[in-house]
């Protein structure tokens, strides 16, 4: 009777080729790819936390980039007064966008589906009037400059220095996701996703839970925008637009809906699409829009959730031919 081997995860080999990447990028690569691959580990966070508003908790959110943009200029603007280690100043930008999330989850409660969407999306074209509009803090439309962030004495001047901090961060928020994924944490919020009342049934609290999702997602956002006031020197409320919500809802939903390496694969790849598009905007749009428009119609649980599926099948599949081996040999 033969022994069926035991292969090595696919997930696992992916990781183990995408740090052997990053690991090498810094010996060969320029500045601008230096900066380009800070950004897409910036995307990744991002992602990861809609991901888990929307994709473990089902609750279509839409104001991800305002905890984005308050985590930049919380960030920035600790950094900037009072200079501390910038470990410090990126947590801060997270807990002040996890508590405004939380605030903001109260909808949750009370708006589902489009309506959430749409009083969400009001937060975050609110959010981008103030960044616009209060002068005295983020300088409005003519921007802020941020001071290099400040780590045991060194001083983060460009990509190459602030490159291991932010794959290093990146790489942490990765680890937490799947680690929130695979807890009671996230089993209940799924439980939630697919029936308020079915959850509350089994003696989960779902009002606790959506205003958790919120929270947390807050906080990815907000540490992403702590993350990249790394290795950036000036930010622009222009950035934080709508535009900028739809690109990151476009990762999620091309990736796979509900799939960590989904949000990460789509996050990786837009982001690179769209700074090869930096010049054409208008292209940008069009382009985000019909793909988007695209996968919600055809293939609405993106390329990665589908590929689980087929994995888990495979697995089955093998697991059941190893049985009827050992059923035969016996």
């Amino acid at each position: 009777m033969t022994t069926p081997t035991r292969r090595f995860p696919l997930d696992a080999w992916a990781l183990a080729v995408l740090a052997a990447v990053l690991c090498a990028i810094p010996f060969f690569a320029s500045g601008y790819v230096l900066y380009v691959v800070n950004l897409l580990m910036v995307f990744v966070i991002l992602a990861l936390g809609m991901h888990v508003v929307i994709g473990e908790a089902g609750q279509f959110a839409l104001s991800h980039t305002a905890f984005y943009g308050i985590g930049i200029y919380v960030a920035g603007l600790i950094n900037t007064h009072w200079h501390p280690p910038f470990v410090l100043s990126i947590l801060a930008g997270g807990l002040v966008s996890a508590a405004l999330g939380y605030v903001i989850g109260l909808l949750a409660l009370r708006m589902r589906d489009i309506y959430l969407a749409l009083a969400t999306f009001a937060f975050g074209e609110a959010m981008q009037w103030v960044f616009l509009n209060w002068e005295s803090v983020t300088g409005g439309s003519n921007g802020m400059r941020m001071q290099p962030a400040q780590m045991l004495g060194l001083t983060l001047t460009n990509d190459l220095q602030a490159y291991p901090f932010v794959v290093g961060i990146a790489a942490l928020m990765l680890g937490v996701t799947v680690w929130l994924s695979r807890s009671q944490f996230g089993s209940a919020l799924r439980a939630v996703r697919e029936s308020d009342v079915a959850a509350m049934a089994m003696g989960i609290d779902a009002r606790a839970m959506k205003q958790s999702a919120f929270a947390v997602s807050a906080a990815f956002a907000g540490i992403a925008g702590g993350t990249y006031t790394l290795f950036i020197s000036f930010i622009h409320p222009e950035s934080l637009g709508f535009q900028t919500t739809i690109l990151i809802l476009t990762m999620v939903v091309v990736g796979g809906i509900g799939s960590v390496r989904g949000a990460v694969a789509g996050a990786l790849a837009f982001g690179i699409i769209s700074e090869m598009l930096r010049q054409a905007l208008s292209i940008q749009e069009i382009l985000y829009g019909a793909i988007l428009l695209g996968f919600m119609m055809f293939r609405p649980r993106g390329l990665f959730a589908d590929a689980k599926k087929r994995i888990a099948r495979s697995h089955g599949q093998a697991a059941a031919g190893a049985a009827a081996l050992k059923g035969g040999a016996a």
